[in-house]
């Protein structure tokens, strides 16, 4: 039997003895609103996003120092890329504008 008493919830199960006990299972859940609801919901956005690429990457079988360095190195490879894209794109964009004439 489940009952609730002052915000708390008592579950009573069957003694081995024939009467029956309570057990007190903590306060009640309160929803939260505010900032706090915002950051815990981010927050577990963000694991459950983490969590899945361990899954999708198979990293969840390496040691913790080995998925450091792997994500470490993988941090490196795309910013590198993104610079270059950076520093780059913008020339290469131009020549292919002046290639089909649309600026001068």
């Amino acid at each position: 039997m489940v009952r609730r008493r002052a915000g708390r919830i008592e579950r009573t199960f069957p003694a081995s003895s024939g009467r029956a006990r309570s057990v007190c299972c903590g306060p009640t859940r309160r929803t939260q609103t505010g900032p706090a609801m915002a950051l815990g919901s981010a927050w577990g956005r963000v694991s459950w996003l983490y969590y899945q690429y361990l899954l999708v990457t198979a990293l969840y079988m390496l040691e913790p120092w080995e998925r450091t360095v792997f994500n470490s190195m993988l941090i490196s490879v795309v910013g590198m890329a993104l610079y270059t894209g950076y520093v780059f794109m913008p020339q290469h964009i131009m020549a292919i504008l002046h290639y089909f004439e649309i600026v001068q």
